[in-house]
């Protein structure tokens, strides 16, 4: 086994990725060309890339013919668009979308295709992302509607299959977890448990032929306590349910509680 000083050593000489380093995750990028060819009548061998790492835009050999579809670095889009345009290279460029109209320079030179669609690039960054090209004639900008559709449909896929599921089950008054407790104080529904009123486990006997546990571990209640966690089950649902409906909850005061507290069952 290689030694923590070892891993920190090799660490030190990776290369470090930075704001400007948005590696655009394949899938991605694959639905934007593929949406790019289809627009603009493009042959996807006739695609370059020249902002790979380490790549050289400005002294990168373009082929004849060549379309520059890639993700430059943002924080000198203008001067990039510049060079293309000044070479009437075309180009289909990544931009972020907010920032999209902020160069005086190529703003009236470029087409500008806003859409909704936000990208988590490989080095976490999560942006806002439109396009700039020179594929446009003479407009300015317009709307990427179904380009965003794409995009997002592509990143809710991406993301689901990153985000482990946890199975839900429903569990007997009897015994509470951490994520029930959670959910209590999310809603402000106050919960406690002596230690004289629980006991710890792991699985409850029903659940070991399944393979199944759970997940955390949690608490099993005495009888008294189950009957209070029944109670701050409810008017924790009351309360998601209000907030659902954009309600105002009212809550009774410590007079209130008290006077509840003195009527008889």
């Amino acid at each position: 086994m290689k030694s923590k000083s070892y891993e920190e050593f090799v660490e030190k000489f990776k290369p470090k990725k930075t704001t400007d380093d948005c590696y655009t995750p394949p899938e991605i990028y694959n639905v934007i060309r593929d949406w790019a060819c289809r627009e603009y009548d493009i042959l996807p061998e006739k695609i370059v890339r020249p902002f790979c790492p380490g790549g050289d835009y400005e002294h990168y050999d373009y082929p004849e013919g060549c379309v520059v579809l890639d993700n430059p670095p943002f924080s000198i889009i203008s001067k990039i668009c510049d060079f293309y345009l000044e070479r009437a290279i075309p180009f289909f460029l990544f931009c972020p979308s907010l920032t999209a109209f902020s160069s005086n320079n190529t703003v009236m030179r470029a087409c500008h295709i806003i859409c909704d669609a936000n990208i988590i690039y490989d080095n976490g960054a999560n942006v806002k992302t439109s396009f700039v090209t020179n594929l446009e004639g003479d407009i300015v900008t317009r709307t990427g509607c179904e380009l965003t559709k794409e995009i997002n449909r592509m990143s809710k896929k991406l993301k689901e299959g990153k985000v482990k599921q946890l199975p839900k089950y429903d569990y007997p008054d009897h015994v509470i977890t951490a994520a029930m407790l959670q959910k209590y104080t999310h809603y402000g529904v106050d919960f406690k448990v002596h230690r004289k009123e629980c006991y710890h486990i792991r699985i409850l006997d029903s659940q070991k032929e399944a393979g199944k546990q759970i997940y955390g571990g949690g608490l099993l209640l005495s009888k008294a306590k189950a009957a209070e966690k029944a109670a701050a089950e409810k008017a924790a649902a009351e309360k998601a349910a209000a907030e659902k409906a954009g309600k105002k909850i009212w809550e009774l005061s410590d007079r209130e509680i008290a006077i509840v507290e003195s009527l008889k069952n």
